[in-house]
């Protein structure tokens, strides 16, 4: 029986300290995080501004290290943020449907494993568009709103210790046309494609319980999981 209403946020409070263990509950979100910093180019001369909204405990850090940008970022949780400083991250508390940056101010934005979570997708949308420069790069990934994937993601991902049990509220997931349809309103088009875990990297973490530095792959399908990246038209 679960403790909290699904996607209730205290949770990752309260599993703060599984961040960064590689057997760990947040196993496959490192691997994300490694395919999300892959859509990422380096900085200009200049640097940049890279927004990595709920940032959680600071996983994308290690992998976007050396690129140039200035990484912020920006959660709810206090405890979570604690674990992303030591990663070279700038902290910042804050929601991601109010995000506290001027307009404009990132080069990059990124968005990984949160629309899910969101309860207020178009005004979370609306935010990431509003701090992306023109000419900036947005970088999302997320999961769709399918049958297929509330059985992956909730029936047997909690079952088998995937994702820790009410992580996700399946009514929250996001289908790619709206997402695209969203963006869209702001001024970013953005392409979707789907992704997956690598299937031996999957069969070492979850039956052989081995620490993987798995891998996530592009697939033909956008059933389950999918990422998306897009730039901000100019004026």
């Amino acid at each position: 029986m679960l403790s909290m209403r699904r996607n209730d946020p205290r949770q990752y409070d309260d599993l703060a300290a599984e961040w960064w263990r590689p057997d760990g509950p947040f196993a496959m979100l490192h691997w994300l995080a490694a395919a999300r910093a892959a859509l990422i180019p380096p900085a200009g001369a200049s640097g940049g501004v890279l927004l990595d909204a709920g940032c959680g405990g600071g996983l994308l850090a290690p992998h976007v290290r050396g690129k140039g940008y200035r990484h912020v970022g920006v959660d709810l949780g206090r405890p979570g943020l604690r674990q992303a400083t030591p990663r070279g991250m700038t902290p910042v508390n804050g929601d991601v449907t109010a995000l506290p940056l001027a307009g404009g101010s990132a080069d990059v934005v990124v968005a990984g494993e949160i629309l899910e979570h969101v309860t207020d997708l178009p005004a979370t949308v609306a935010e990431l568009c509003r701090v992306l420069r023109p000419g900036g790069l947005v970088v999302i990934d997320t999961v769709n709103d399918t049958a297929l994937s509330r059985l992956i993601t909730v029936t047997l991902g909690e079952r088998f210790g995937v994702v820790p049990a009410g992580l996700h509220d399946p009514a929250l997931f996001v289908p790619p046309r709206r997402l695209v349809a969203e963006f869209a309103r702001h001024g970013v088009a953005l392409t979707v494609r789907g992704v997956r875990p690598s299937l031996a990297d999957l069969f070492r973490w979850l039956v052989l319980r081995q620490a993987v530095t798995g891998r996530i792959v592009p697939t033909f399908s956008t059933a389950v999981l999918y990422q998306g990246t897009g730039r901000r038209r100019h004026a």
